[in-house]
């Protein structure tokens, strides 16, 4: 199982940095401990770093942002994006890494979002075999979803995370002072994976925004830290049971199976695409009488409330071609996360053409 250390502080002395309501959650698997830190001051992370053979990896934007608070390690900066995902950044990488005369003792720093997160975890499990590992993460995606429970994974073409495996970060460290400097399409992109999260294990979340609509809009830091270390502790007892995804884990892809779909054709923002795959999720949980009409309702109204639902165009042949591509396929039939209610999802192995066939009688491009 995992643990969890939560303590408060109002003043560091030794740092000299205010923190607000700061966690530590431990998420335990057979084959390493991973520390996250929700509420830190991004700058506490060189307390955990080695005084020596430490590499930065980032992308151009956070580098822009916080490069004159970096540590005096070499950086390493990649192009912000989904298309950085690819086996020839990591090659690229390599190189470089290689070049900074790192060894099998050195130690990857990353600090982003989801992408920089998946291509530094990526890197530090391949590089030389395998060397340690810890993030700073800057958006919410990442904070609540991307930078914990150590999947790593970079796209294949059209494809998400074919290519990937699993390792866990010694830590990672949720700053939500950093959100403040997000795009505002970025930031809402990450509330849909907290809505994910409360939709399919902690209703609370729910209430939360759907009560506090002006917290979650002004990025309240002591909201958002208390927001985020609810959706770690919920993935932290997943990931803690299922590391690889072989059962449990599987519930963490509610929305995902349309939602990747849509981001793929689309080009359309991890969030967006997942909270109009959550959408559609949700009717099909209706439809199969999982989860009562009212209860849908609630669900798609919240969407809409945080503008998180747009349009998108994929045909049904379309859909077909990516969804027996996904990593949850099983034969004919697939791994589907449905909801029994808000803040129950349950997995269920149905048929592929089963979910095809919701998705003809549900989307107008044929």
């Amino acid at each position: 199982m995992y643990g969890v250390l939560k303590f408060h502080r109002d003043f560091i002395a030794l740092t000299g940095f205010i923190l607000y309501s700061l966690e530590q959650i431990v998420i335990n698997t057979p084959g390493a401990v991973s520390n996250i830190f929700v509420g830190a001051a991004w700058e506490t992370t060189w307390q955990h770093l080695p005084e020596d053979g430490v590499v930065i990896v980032t992308d151009n934007n956070v580098y822009d942002l916080y490069r004159g608070k970096f540590p005096g390690f070499p950086v390493l900066k990649i192009i912000p994006g989904e298309e950085s995902k690819s086996l020839k950044v990591v090659e690229k990488l390599s190189d470089k890494l290689l070049k900074t005369g790192v060894g099998r003792s050195g130690f990857i720093l990353a600090i982003g979002g989801g992408v920089v997160c998946d291509i530094a975890g990526f890197l530090a499990s391949v590089f030389m075999r395998g060397i340690r590992c810890g993030y700073i993460s800057t958006s919410l995606l990442s904070q609540v979803d991307a930078s914990t429970g150590g999947k790593n994974g970079v796209n294949l073409g059209k494809i998400k995370n074919v290519i990937g495996n699993f390792r866990q970060p010694e830590f990672v460290i949720c700053d939500t002072s950093m959100l403040k400097t997000l795009p505002e399409k970025e930031y809402l992109s990450g509330l849909a994976e907290l809505i994910k999260t409360g939709l399919i294990g902690d209703p609370s979340i729910i209430a939360s925004l759907e009560n506090k609509y002006q917290e979650v809009i002004s990025r309240n830091n002591e909201f958002l830290s208390d927001l985020v270390a609810r959706a770690v502790r919920f993935k932290a007892s997943i990931v803690s049971q299922d590391e690889k995804e072989s059962g449990a884990r599987r519930i963490l892809n509610f929305g995902h199976t349309f939602g990747h779909a849509i981001e793929l054709v689309e080009s359309a923002k991890h969030g967006f695409a997942v909270a109009s795959g959550m959408k559609l999720a949700t009717l099909f949980s209706q439809e199969k009488g999982y989860i009562s009409g009212a209860e849908s309702s609630r669900i798609i109204s919240l969407l809409e409330k945080y503008n998180l639902l747009g349009e998108y165009h994929l045909t049904v042949d379309k859909m077909r071609d990516l969804v027996i591509h996904d990593k949850k396929r099983s034969g004919t039939d697939i791994h589907f996360v449905f909801l029994e209610s808000i803040g129950n999802g349950i997995v269920r192995k149905i048929p592929v053409d089963e979910v095809i066939e919701f998705y003809r009688h549900n989307n107008t491009d044929k």
